[in-house]
């Protein structure tokens, strides 16, 4: 493995300048990036672990190595406020969402806004790597490598929703979403109001739907093994949150306890 890396590393630094040469540099990064991701989804631990961070730092040699600007990445303010009705639409769909669920007595959400965000605050971060991964990872690439944006679009919504398989809810959500989010991006070029309405959503579908339909957001090899717990209390189930958007292990993000959490 480690072998495989270096000589993928050599290859990428001997590329040119050319834009032949950028884009089998986009290709390289892209086949290398992904296979890594599929590679630590379907991995059980403790390798999961170390596979995690050799994906993690391949990834960010990529995107050191090919940076341009931040505000290609949408790391930036502008597009911020003219893209903040996504985020507005998004709490309307989820405020239907929990009023549909506390009907059908699925809802299973936190007390209090202080709980809601100690039990998914590491959720909200992994929601905005993951929206890093899909814009700016996956997309930018695809847009290099087929310079047609419809094709680019719906390439990298089809990779981000095969990375939740074999999770049938997270699947179908995030192909919906990736075109979307895709769109959004090449129009406004910000990712912060996208990681807010990702983060939103997928807040939503953790304290919305039962366990046993989603499988505690989990995909790959932990949807599989994924084993309900025998209480059932709502409200009393301490789980993880992992919805995996393009790459790794479940995110350590627990519910939170109608008693007071440790």
């Amino acid at each position: 493995m480690s072998s495989s890396i270096a000589s993928a590393l050599d290859f990428a630094g001997a590329v040119g300048h050319s834009p032949a040469g950028w884009r089998r540099r986009a290709m390289l990064d892209l086949i290398v990036g992904y296979a890594l991701i599929l590679i630590v989804i379907w991995t059980p631990v403790p390798l999961r672990t170390f596979l995690y961070f050799v994906t993690l730092g391949w990834i960010a040699y990529s995107t050191w190595t090919s940076f341009s600007s931040w505000d290609a990445m949408g790391v930036r303010l502008g597009g911020f406020f003219r893209s903040i009705w996504v985020v507005g639409v998004t709490l309307c769909l989820v405020a239907a969402a929990v009023i549909f669920a506390a009907r059908e007595h699925t809802l299973h959400a936190p007390h209090s806004v202080s709980r809601l965000v100690h039990g998914f605050w590491g959720y909200a971060v992994w929601s905005f790597f993951q929206q890093f991964l899909l814009n700016d990872f996956v997309l930018q690439r695809l847009l290099r490598l087929t310079k047609d944006r419809r094709v680019a679009v719906m390439g990298s919504a089809g990779l981000f929703a095969l990375a939740h398989l074999p999770n049938p809810v997270l699947t179908a959500m995030t192909l919906v979403w990736g075109v979307v989010g895709c769109l959004i991006f090449l129009r406004y070029r910000n990712l912060f109001t996208l990681g807010m309405s990702h983060a939103i959503l997928g807040i939503c579908v953790a304290v919305t739907l039962p366990a046993s339909v989603q499988h505690n957001m989990r995909v790959g090899l932990g949807y599989l093994r994924y084993q309900p717990h025998v209480l059932r209390h709502l409200n009393q189930i301490s789980h993880r949150v992992s919805t995996v958007a393009l790459v790794v292990a479940d995110a350590p993000t627990q519910t939170v306890l109608p008693r007071a959490l440790p």
